[in-house]
């Protein structure tokens, strides 16, 4: 009886504080007044316009220069380095002279050679005469058949040996000039890799003298994927680019690492044969002209290969495009503030901005800062700025042409 009184007594008292936290939940500091639900804070978020422009788009890629000519300076004869005739890293034309090879043993087989053809042409004029007499006395029937054969044959073996001493004496002529070490193609020389006083020997395994490089123009080598190749063929750019004259070839820019853009212009000069299956590309060259020499054979290239026709594009920041379960979407705000959902088709990146396919249309507003805040359905408190490429830098006005867009990878989802 007395453990029923003590349950009673506890469920009074629980029902009275149940009734005391009601009251200080509902009621105000006036008794039977109900307290205001405050409403949900407007979010203030920056809109921008999409921009709308005329751009040319083109595609990108790496490389690296290359000379058009290469050359590997080596000996063709034998002998003593007597004289280096060039400065290292100077240029040079075609024919300039690089290296001197002591002269004299050569000059000296010349000598001999010469001699040899004159006594051959002497003997040679000796066998002629014999051979006009001995036919004068076979006429009178003097000499045998036999003794007017051998001395025709004797005429005809020193005529030979008259030019077996000719083609000696050339040779011995050309193994002089040869000493004389001269450049093959205009361009830059390198460093001299054998001095003067060492002993040096001809053949393609003795060690290069030095190397020349040509100048203007320059190659650019680098390799487009499968893709790029087949959508350039479609266009018809690859008899463009086996064309031998540079009208109507396909446009290559090209920029150093230390160079703003691609203020270099030049075109496709020739596409492989066969595309690699390993990596999907297939190697392809440019060329350039290098009046100046910057563009140095070896150097770390940026290209943009060119692509269609100027057309009309939407640009907009990449800070705008939200990922959803893999679809890329913008929030557009309407006239009353109000946001809404919009899928957008990506495209390639633009001096920073990001070309929208499809979605959005050059005007429409949408917000570039404060996306993570809001949500579809929202009523914002909208600032409007401008569309910018990354913070502090402005983008070019809209309708300016002559612009380029580069392809490059969509943002990760």
């Amino acid at each position: 009886m007395k453990r029923v009184k003590q349950m009673h007594i506890l469920a009074l008292a629980a029902l009275a504080l149940a009734g005391a936290g009601g009251a200080l939940l509902w009621t105000g500091p006036h008794s039977g007044e109900a307290r205001a639900v405050a409403p949900a804070p407007v979010a203030a978020v920056e809109v921008a316009a999409a921009l709308g422009q005329t751009i040319t788009e083109w595609d990108q890629f790496s490389g690296r220069l290359e000379a058009v000519d290469r050359v590997e300076i080596r000996p063709r004869v034998a002998g003593t380095i007597d004289a280096v005739h060039f400065r290292e890293g100077a240029l040079v034309r075609k024919g300039d002279p690089l290296f001197s090879i002591d002269p004299r043993p050569y000059s000296a087989e010349v000598a001999r050679a010469e001699a040899a053809l004159a006594a051959a042409q002497v003997r040679a004029a000796h066998a002629q005469s014999e051979q006009a007499r001995a036919q004068r006395l076979l006429d009178d029937n003097a000499i045998s058949r036999r003794e007017s054969d051998e001395r025709i044959n004797a005429a005809r073996e020193t005529s030979a040996n008259v030019r077996a001493a000719q083609a000696a004496l050339d040779v011995a002529r050309l193994n002089l000039a040869y000493t004389r070490v001269s450049a093959p193609v205009s361009g830059r020389v390198s460093r001299a890799e054998i001095t003067v006083g060492n002993l040096v020997a001809p053949g393609a395994a003795s060690p290069p003298l030095t190397t020349v490089v040509s100048v203007s123009p320059v190659y650019a080598s680098f390799e487009i994927d499968e893709q790029s190749y087949l959508r350039y063929t479609a266009l018809g750019a690859a008899a463009a680019a086996s064309a031998r004259s540079e009208q109507g070839s396909v446009p290559v820019m090209l920029g150093l690492v230390d160079e703003e853009g691609h203020p270099h212009a030049g075109h496709l000069q020739s596409v492989d044969n066969r595309l690699d299956p390993k990596s999907g590309t297939i190697r392809v060259r440019a060329v350039f002209d290098n009046a100046d020499g910057r563009l140095m054979p070896g150097l770390y290239a940026r290209l943009r290969l060119g692509g269609g026709a100027p057309h009309d594009a939407v640009l907009i920041s990449d800070r705008a495009v939200g990922t959803d379960q893999g679809k890329k979407f913008v929030l557009v705000v309407d006239p009353s503030n109000r946001l809404s959902y919009r899928e957008v088709t990506m495209g390639p990146s633009y001096e920073g901005l990001r070309v929208i396919r499809a979605g959005l249309k050059a005007g429409e507003r949408i917000v570039v800062n404060g996306l993570q805040r809001v949500r579809p359905g929202d009523t914002v408190t909208p600032t409007t700025v401008r569309m910018m490429a990354r913070p502090g830098a402005a983008v070019a006005p809209a309708g300016e042409r002559n612009a380029s867009a580069q392809r490059f990878p969509e943002p990760a989802a």
